[in-house]
Parts: C-alpha cells; structure tokens; sequence
C-alpha cells in the first residue's frame, strides 16, 4: 500500500458492528496489510475514560450539548494519538464508529442543529474523513433485542422513536455521500454480513487487488 486506508464501521445498537469490525481487520491481516483497531468512544486512556462516562446507566439526562462535547472531545484525542500516525504510517485502520456516529446520533436522534454538528465533527477530526463507511443497517427494534439481551447502557436505554431517528440518520448520510458510504444489510449470519461488507470495501482500488 502506498498509503493509509481509512475504514468505519457505522450503524444503530445491535447492528454486529464491533464483529463486522474483527472480521475486517482478520481480512485484511491475512492479506498482509498492517491493521489498527479501534473503537469509538475510545482507544486511548483519556478516550475510554469519556467512553465509561458517556455510557453509565448514571448520567441519564445528560444534556444533548454536554454529551456531544464529551464524544468530539474522546474523537480529537483518538485522532492525534492513534488515528493519524497509523495512516501517516501506511497502515489500514478499521475504526468502529466515527463522526458519521455524532451526526446520526446527537443531529438526528438528539435535535442538536446539524450544522454545528458537522463544523464539531471537522474540528475534533482536523479534517480527516474515512475513505469507506459501511452502514450496517436493521430494524432498530430487532437490533436492541440484540444489544440488551443482558442489560442497557445509557444509549441503548433510550426510547425507540430515539433508535429509529438515528436509523433515518444513517441512511440520510449514506443517500448524500453514496461514494463514501455503502449500507450493508445487518441480517443474517456474522459470515454472510462479514461477506457483504468485504465486497463493499473491495471497491476501494487500493484494496481491489488484496481482498478476494
């Protein structure tokens, strides 16, 4: 790779988000690339503090402006001290969730003003965008019988006209960037959606040649 390759893994609670993303990185490993993981809210010490913090069953209620202050903030530490040298490296970087979370989330779920959620999103980032997003999508209902199976953290405690307004984010975002962002169907099995999303990120040309 001549390059860094930027990948997210997006999507409502319950979507298999945090598998789909092993599985990529698993793919790509064993097609000799160089791979980072990582989460958000997380991946470095101060991120999984605000991660632990932004999910506590404790602080229902949190002011919409105060928690999305609290993710961007999470976003600039992962960007600066992870994100950025594994791509200035030449690395691949498979993130589980990123900006298009905030948008979905606290612009479409929340009400917060769509504009300032991007001009927040660009800050914390410096700009950086990913090169692909894969959207897992499905019925928000189903994906919170998924996700609460053994009891709800603050987000996926919210009420499902919240889950169902961040679903209508996604695809939003996914129909104004098409080139960007592929929606991938959540059903079925880990392997037939894992299938699904590696064709998806194959059509990125600096990844064309290595996934098969």
């Amino acid at each position: 790779m001549v390059r860094g390759v930027f990948i997210t893994i997006e999507g409502c609670e319950g979507t298999g988000k945090s598998t789909q993303a092993a599985l990529l990185a698993e793919a790509l490993r064993e097609a000799g690339l160089s791979v980072t993981e990582v989460r958000e809210p997380g991946g470095t010490l101060v991120s999984e503090a605000v991660r632990d913090l932004l999910l506590d069953r404790a602080h229902d209620g949190l002011d919409p402006r105060a928690e999305i202050l609290l993710y961007e903030a999470s976003r600039a530490e992962l960007v600066s001290r992870v994100i950025r040298p594994a791509l200035a490296a030449g690395g691949a970087v498979v993130c589980d969730r990123f900006f298009d979370s905030t948008t979905a989330y606290q612009g479409y779920g929340r009400g917060l003003p769509l504009d300032q959620v991007v001009r927040l999103n660009q800050f914390a980032t410096s700009g950086i965008v990913p090169d692909i997003t894969i959207v897992l999508d499905l019925d928000p209902a189903e994906g919170l019988a998924r996700a609460t199976g053994g009891g709800a953290d603050r987000l996926e405690a919210e009420e499902l006209g919240f889950h169902e307004r961040v679903r209508h984010g996604f695809l939003e975002i996914a129909a104004g960037e098409p080139e960007r962002v592929v929606v991938v169907s959540a059903t079925g099995t880990p392997a037939e959606v894992s299938q699904r999303v590696l064709e998806a990120v194959g059509r990125l040309p600096v990844l064309a040649a290595v996934i098969h």
